[in-house]
């Protein structure tokens, strides 16, 4: 059928999942549909609004289309579209910001009720049931598997051999949860396809589009130094023995500091090959997979340009033994992280002078994206590492500040902090030694002496504080337009 027709299975108040996690493996027509069916009913006084809920963010176009159609309600668990994220900030949508290895469990025992409609990427679907899913796994298993009815956009775009990739297994419910036996970057231990009741697919609709492409900025010196801060951290903890010999696993979130980072990871011949247990296989790691810097890859999804993307598939001989895509909840999962060691990366908006970590909500207020799967990796990292340029905004800003206006991530989880000012290891510092820490290496030196004295003229025991001025800067930033007052 076609999208237009689909879209009809849907009503006003359902709770609708989409497949993907980013815009790889989101469905690419179905939003648009859905949007003008809202727009229609709108049109003629009928009331129409989904509940969405995703995998991690779709393609932003998607959002925005379903929030100018004002066709959302409520959304979750991430999401990345400047539209719909001015409608939150807004309390026109409501938004429920989860952590990511938690949706699947929350959908498996109703956290958010019924789920009324999936509408699922696919490369392949057979008559039996079973469906092969496309670059982007995400939580599609559980929705195939709890929804009432399933629409699934065929996308011929994808090459069959896209399933070589997956490794897709749902966990059992607590109490009677068994171990995952996955003890190296690559292990499989689940199927290429998601099998489901065939009468539950009331739609197929066939499309030939790729996947949405997130622009990033070219590469500019000040990425490049924090990149080299951190890729100079870790040659030091190999130096010193605290990272074995063969290297560990890296989680990487994505973004130009991130891809800034990999690329210098890749140059430097000091550090070894070595495997990625992540969220996302990113633009910059298919190169280092191509010369072998990188030895393999789990991930959720093929977060890469369609360029990459037919270039892996033109070459699926070579990349099918490199590469792992799984359910988000086991390429987030606390457990395996843990126990793989894997050193996590990712960046953050505000840190304060103790190292608790602001990812979601600038000053405090206004949702950018979300936290997304950071704090999964973060928590249960052998290293979580959080990269930021010291300033923003030509040095209006400090990312480094007294007290943060919002914690996504606390100092008990937070172990290092880079800037392109330098490197700030907190591990085994006490707060007032993390303080000094964080402002000498990480604060840039026109907030320095501001963050010293706001630091000496605090009291407390344990931590001190000053709680009249701990947010000065930022109330000069909305009095003034900048943290330090003219």
């Amino acid at each position: 059928m076609s999208a237009d027709e689909a879209a009809e299975c849907i009503e006003h108040g359902n709770m609708v999942v989409f497949s993907g996690f980013t815009p790889a493996g989101a469905p690419k027509v179905l939003p648009a549909a859905i949007a003008r069916r809202a727009i229609a009913h709108h049109q003629q006084q009928k009331e129409f609004q989904i509940r969405l809920l995703t995998g991690a963010s779709i393609s932003a176009q998607a959002d925005d289309e379903l929030a100018a159609a004002d066709a959302l309600s409520w959304r979750a668990p991430y999401q990345t579209a400047s539209l719909l994220r001015e409608k939150i900030n807004q309390g026109k949508v409501s938004f429920v910001d989860l952590h990511l290895s938690e949706v699947a469990q929350m959908v498996n025992y109703g956290f958010f009720g019924d789920l009324d409609v999936a509408v699922i990427e696919a490369s392949a679907v057979t008559a039996e049931g079973k469906v092969y899913l496309t670059s982007g796994i995400g939580n599609a298993p559980i929705f195939l598997h709890k929804a009432k009815k399933i629409i699934i956009e065929l996308n011929h775009y994808h090459s069959p051999r896209v399933a070589e990739f997956a490794d897709i297994i749902t966990l059992g419910a607590p109490p009677r949860r068994n171990t995952l036996p996955i003890f190296h970057t690559l292990d499989k231990v689940g199927q290429s396809y998601v099998q489901v009741d065939p009468s539950k697919i009331v739609g197929i609709v066939e499309t030939e589009l790729p996947d949405a492409s997130n622009s990033l900025d070219r590469a500019n010196p000040l990425c490049e130094q924090i990149a080299d801060n951190v890729v100079n951290f870790l040659l030091n903890e190999l130096r010193l023995g605290r990272i074995p010999p063969e290297f560990l696993p890296l989680q990487s979130g994505v973004g130009n500091i991130n891809n800034a980072v990999m690329k210098r990871l890749g140059e430097n011949r000091h550090i070894p090959p070595f495997m990625m247990y992540s969220e996302v296989l990113q633009e910059s790691v298919v190169q280092l997979l191509e010369c072998e810097k990188v030895m393999g890859v789990s991930a959720s999804s093929l977060t890469i340009s369609p360029a990459s993307l037919k270039k892996i598939y033109d070459n699926m001989d070579f990349f099918s033994s490199r590469i792992v895509l799984r359910p988000q909840e086991i390429s987030n999962h606390p457990e395996i992280i843990r126990r793989l060691g894997v050193i996590a990366l990712n960046v953050g908006l505000e840190f304060d002078i103790y190292g608790h970590a602001n990812s979601t909500h600038v000053a405090g207020t206004e949702l950018l994206n979300g936290i997304g799967g950071s704090a999964d990796f973060e928590r249960n990292a052998y290293l979580s590492i959080f990269m930021a340029p010291s300033v923003v905004k030509g040095g209006k800003v400090s990312t480094i500040v007294p007290m943060c206006t919002h914690v996504d991530h606390s100092e008990h989880s937070v172990k290092v902090i880079v800037t392109e000012q330098g490197v700030a290891d907190l591990r085994g510092l006490s707060p007032l030694q993390r303080a000094a820490a964080i402002i000498d290496n990480c604060a840039h030196p026109m907030y320095r002496d501001y963050l010293h004295q706001y630091l000496a003229q605090s009291k407390g025991g344990h931590l001190h504080h000053n709680l009249t001025q701990a947010f000065q800067l930022h109330q000069n930033l909305f009095e003034f337009g900048a943290m330090l007052a003219p």
